[in-house]
């Protein structure tokens, strides 16, 4: 019985020192005591009980507080268990500090919650950042084609960083600048003697207006002669010109080809009425001789009428042929 009453203890004990150190990161709470972070015990052991890993808040708290940054453990596991990077965030609040950017916890926050990354635009804040555009083509007004390539200096503007627009939205934003200050221009050539003037009208637009970005410059890195686009449009207006024409002439000549398959039906049905008429010569002639209206003399003198006819009909057909033949 003695030696029960010694190990039920014993083993009470030993269960209490195994949750005690479950539940208290005891490396931890040394390590925040050491560098003079203030934390309780039952703070850590609540942030156990809330699913929240103590080195999470801890490490970025003794950063904050070796920075001398005045923030709170409690606020730092609500951005936690809202979903955001509490060591980034202090990094970012570290390095905005360092740098002289003023940038509060709260928006830093914010920003981070806002699935951006508060720490690069904290960088870039600090070392402007050179977007390269891919080409551009364009056209002058003598219609030959010009392709630009541009380098944009730009750097982070926190203020707008919730809300604005991206990278992509500047890039087609300068884009959209070198095609309209190169389709202003008279003549390509003004273009290649002062590329400048592309950049000096890109950025009077204020093309960052909207944008989580401060445009510093915009460079241009290249200028390619293309095709003459004007020459090759005005080629391409020609033949399809030439097609209407064409098209025109087709419907006019079968219009033609109608109208003379319209002539040569109507010939044909004149002279079969011709040929008609011509068969009822001889019965009217014989009706005539038959009733006495018209004589053999009569008749004689017809026949010898239309024999000259014929006569004169092949001599001027001959004399037609030999003049032809001359």
């Amino acid at each position: 019985m003695d030696y029960v009453a010694y190990v039920i203890p014993s083993i009470i004990i030993l269960i209490i020192v195994i949750v005690f150190f479950t539940l208290v990161p005891l490396g931890l709470w040394i390590s925040a005591l050491a560098a003079g972070v203030r934390i309780s015990i039952f703070t850590l052991i609540g942030m156990k009980l809330r699913r929240v890993p103590p080195f999470k808040i801890i490490i970025p708290f003794i950063k904050a507080t070796k920075a001398d940054l005045k923030l709170d453990a409690g606020l730092l596991e609500a951005h936690y268990l809202a979903g955001g990077n509490v060591d980034r965030v202090v990094i970012s609040l570290i390095a905005a500090e360092r740098a002289g950017i003023p940038l509060s916890f709260q928006r830093t926050c914010a920003i981070d919650l806002a699935g951006r990354n508060v720490l690069e635009a904290v960088q870039l804040s600090v070392l402007p950042k050179v977007i390269e555009t891919p080409s551009v083509a364009a056209v002058a007004k003598d219609g030959i084609e010009l392709k630009v390539k541009a380098r944009v200096t730009v750097r982070t503007n926190i203020e707008r960083l919730i809300g604005g627009a991206t990278e992509e939205t500047i890039i087609a934003r300068v884009g959209e600048g070198i095609v309209t200050s190169i389709g202003s221009a008279n003549n390509h050539k003004e273009v290649l003697e002062n590329p400048d003037n592309i950049s000096k009208t890109v950025l009077k637009r204020g093309l960052d207006s909207g944008t989580a970005f401060e445009i510093l410059s915009i460079d241009i890195a290249d200028i390619d002669v293309g095709q003459n686009i004007g020459a090759r449009l005005q080629t391409d207006q020609a033949e399809a010109d030439k097609r209407v024409a064409q098209a025109k002439a087709e419907e006019r000549r079968a219009m033609a080809i109608a109208e003379e398959q319209e002539m040569i039906a109507f010939t044909q049905k004149m002279k079969a009425r011709v040929v008609d008429a011509e068969a009822e010569v001889p019965k009217a002639l014989a009706d005539s001789l038959r009733s006495g209206k018209m004589g053999f003399m009569d008749y004689y003198s017809l026949q010898n009428l239309q024999a000259d006819t014929r006569m004169r009909d092949k001599l001027g057909e001959e004399e037609d042929k030999g003049n032809e033949e001359s």
